[in-house]
């Protein structure tokens, strides 16, 4: 007799937010799926609070505001009628929002327009970040023009930025020497403060031997 197949329970989108709003433990919802998100690395809180500190303080005065990683961004259209399971909703490492925020509902705690999204990766969500995340956000954000990966086991930051037609332009900088321009946010990010107290893991070669501190195999 064959094993019946386990079908992982679904939510609509009410179902989702009914139950996140009253839950100690941040989850992620697409399409009917709910992921919890897991617990941060040292080096993960480091970085997003050294960001938070950066971008705070150059942006203080400005028409624009750094929003915290409990913030949700809804991507996707607003749900009609409302029992449906489509639809991304999801946690930022860092937002950043110009100008009047708009927001999901009057809980005011799903932003509809953010202007700059920032992920710290790590290996569970780097490829998600990267891939279907970075799709929707495209799809459903036209606020957004920019989009900001910042690796935690190396100095190294990619800036997706929006062009004209829906073009993306991708511009990566590496090492504690080298500085981010926002252009959007007229202002500039030294990795040496976006790194600060980080200390990153050895380096490896291809079969995962440790290197010696020259980064050259012996």
């Amino acid at each position: 007799m064959r094993a019946e197949k386990e079908v992982p329970q679904r939510y609509t989108v009410e179902e989702y937010l009914r139950t996140e709003r009253a839950s100690e433990v941040r989850h992620e919802y697409l399409d009917g799926a709910v992921f919890e998100m897991a617990g941060e690395s040292l080096a993960h809180g480091d970085i997003c609070t050294n960001l938070v500190v950066e971008l705070g303080t150059k942006l203080r005065g400005s028409r624009c505001r750094v929003l915290s990683k409990d913030t949700k961004v809804r991507s996707g259209a607003l749900p009609s009628p409302r029992r449906v399971m489509r639809g991304l909703f999801s946690y930022p490492d860092l937002l950043i929002v110009c100008g009047t925020p708009q927001f999901h509902d009057e809980y005011t705690d799903i932003l509809l327009n953010p202007q700059v999204i920032i992920e710290v990766l790590s290996e569970a969500t780097e490829a998600f970040d990267r891939g279907e995340k970075f799709q929707r956000y495209r799809e459903h954000l036209p606020s957004l023009t920019d989009y900001i990966l910042v690796a935690q086991v190396r100095a190294y930051v990619e800036h997706f930025t929006r062009m004209s037609a829906g073009r993306w332009e991708l511009v990566s900088c590496e090492g504690t020497d080298s500085a981010l321009d926002i252009s959007s946010l007229d202002c500039r990010l030294q990795l040496a403060e976006v790194y600060d107290r980080v200390e990153f893991p050895p380096p490896t070669d291809d079969t995962g031997e440790e290197l010696p501190s020259d980064g050259v195999a012996s």
